[in-house]
């Protein structure tokens, strides 16, 4: 596969939950790009919103991935130890222009698509506690990337609104924290779903913005359930199973999700021997330009 010589990729879960399938397509998915590039694996905790955080989530994801034989590289970076990089970013867009108080709330709005902008000249509300917002209209508009499995992508972040940086809680916000990390840890490579890929234009304009280089993206077809949802922990995705047999089917079957064409002899293999296999023969241009994939059907009980 041709990459640039310097490739590092991440993997960053917020631990709201164990991860599920979907998860695990998606961990591997960037696993195999990275190795397959002979590049650099990260593992981020995103963790910058507390309450949807359960404490030790974050340590089963970690056993998790190692179960699953995905070893990364480096420490593990948590994002709720990051706050003074992401206030030293926002002050930097506050400086430019770029950033600006609002006091309004999402009831006040709702009836819009959109954020309509109100507090851009001054807080409708002084006193009312305050987010603070990225002026979509004045970044860089509009912003064009080339997705490696759905092509040119092109989006005005203006249509899509004023992103929240710093919600009304004083917690951090995705977008925001995503940049900011990714910079700082040099990503050069994310693989991640698709649902985030109309996030990726709010992340261009901040890049540019602060300086940041422009990053190469790969956005992966969603694992739906049963029900036509996205596996999601919101929508109570039961977790990965832990048994050692277990592992290996569903590895197994991540691989397949990702239309890799994994030999039938590769199933129950141990999972050095299936990631050994999959990042030899990781090919991009196998996976099929699709919103959604069905989740696996499960085995046949053995008689």
């Amino acid at each position: 596969m041709t990459h640039t010589a310097c490739y590092r990729g991440r993997f960053a879960p917020t631990p709201s939950g164990p991860l599920h399938f979907g998860s695990l397509v998606a961990a591997l998915g960037s696993f195999l790009d990275a190795r397959a590039a002979g590049g650099e694996w990260r593992v981020r905790i995103e963790d910058i919103d507390p309450p949807r955080c359960p404490p030790g989530t974050d340590t089963t994801i970690l056993r998790q991935l190692d179960a699953f034989g995905l070893e990364w590289d480096g420490a593990v970076v948590w994002q709720s130890a990051r706050g003074d990089a992401y206030q030293a970013a926002l002050e930097r867009l506050i400086d430019q222009g770029l950033a600006y108080p609002c006091s309004c709330s999402r009831k006040q709005w709702q009836a819009h698509a959109i954020y309509p902008g109100w507090c851009r000249d001054g807080l409708c509300e002084p006193g009312k506690p305050i987010a603070w917002r990225l002026r979509s209209d004045l970044g860089r508009r509009p912003v064009i990337w080339h997705d490696r499995l759905f092509g040119e992508q092109c989006f005005d972040p203006a249509e899509l609104g004023d992103v929240v940086l710093k919600r009304k809680d004083g917690l951090w916000a995705y977008q925001l924290a995503v940049v900011v990390d990714d910079a700082e840890q040099r990503i050069s490579d994310v693989v991640r779903g698709v649902d985030l890929l109309d996030n990726t234009p709010w992340q261009g304009q901040l890049q540019t913005a602060l300086g940041y280089p422009e990053l190469r993206y790969l956005h992966l077809p969603l694992v739906m359930s049963t029900e036509g949802q996205k596996l999601s922990k919101q929508n109570l995705a039961p977790a990965l199973e832990s048994e050692p047999n277990a592992i290996a089917r569903q590895l197994f079957q991540a691989i397949a999700t990702l239309d890799q064409a994994p030999p039938a002899e590769l199933e129950g293999a141990p999972p050095a021997e299936q990631l050994a296999w999959a990042v030899a023969n990781w090919r991009v241009e196998r996976i099929t330009p699709a919103q959604e994939r069905p989740l696996p059907a499960a085995p046949r009980e053995s008689s």
